[in-house]
């Protein structure tokens, strides 16, 4: 793995074979040059953000053209248990902070949550000029991750639309976690206890509420539709934490860590 990674065009990607080389423009190909400084003879990494990963060599850096020699085409296979992330929006940029390192530690999809006591409210155009945002970090924190995989952002959903969302995924087996500080299990024991029968390829979903945590009707709710609810540890830990945290130990238990 070299010490940069960059996004490529996934059709480019695509068709590229070791010994190919491959001519790079736009804003990729600008940052590379113009912020990283990336000089000829330094191996990169090529990522398409669908698990296909081009090692390559620079053979010329200008102002608007990278050129490279692709050196090894690494396909990477999807996590056997992918693990998803809803979290709820939260001010401050804490819901962004927690997505963030989510995407660091192995987060597969991250869904943005309208819960009933988000203080921050999506409305008209700006869910869109939102959604980019997350989207945006999304990327970047892959890249700055090496990551071959990029997380899917979600199209964003209230707490009615969320209950229909798990109950959908249950019904197919796969575990949803609520984090809550009234849980009797905690994540360790649910997970474990998903694990002895999990169906193969089904996923793991953490839910995370705002800063004025989940309403009890939508605690019900979840939990009518066979999500769990879990506890994380004795402390109450914040919005922008707690998903990261289970994250890392979920996937501890799924072997990955």
């Amino acid at each position: 793995m070299s010490n940069h990674s960059f996004v490529i065009d996934a059709q480019q990607a695509a068709e590229a074979q070791v010994g190919d080389t491959l001519d790079l423009t736009g804003p990729e190909a600008h940052h590379a040059v113009a912020v990283k400084r990336v000089a000829p003879g330094e191996e990169l990494d090529l990522l398409d953000g669908r698990g296909l990963r081009l090692c390559v060599k620079v053979s010329a850096a200008t102002k608007d053209l990278l050129s490279v020699t692709v050196v090894a085409r690494i396909e990477e296979a999807p996590p056997a248990h992918p693990i998803g992330l809803v979290q709820a929006l939260a001010k401050g940029d804490r819901d962004l902070q927690a997505v963030e390192s989510a995407v660091e530690l192995g987060i597969f999809t991250v869904r943005p949550w309208q819960a009933d006591r988000s203080i921050v409210r999506w409305n008209g155009p700006k869910t869109a000029k939102a959604l980019a945002k997350w989207r945006s970090q999304v990327r970047s924190a892959q890249k700055q991750s090496r990551r071959a995989f990029e997380p899917e952002v979600l199209e964003p959903v209230g707490s009615k639309a969320l209950a229909a969302l798990i109950g959908d995924l249950t019904s197919k087996g796969e575990l949803v976690l609520i984090l809550h500080e009234t849980a009797e299990c905690s994540v360790a024991e649910e997970t474990r206890s998903w694990l002895e029968s999990a169906p193969a390829h089904a996923g793991v979903t953490l839910v995370v509420g705002p800063e004025g945590g989940i309403s009890d009707a939508e605690l019900d709710q979840f939990l009518s539709a066979g999500a769990k609810a879990a506890l994380l540890g004795e402390h109450v830990l914040r919005a922008s934490t707690a998903g990261p945290a289970a994250l890392v130990l979920v996937r501890h238990l799924l072997g990955e860590l």
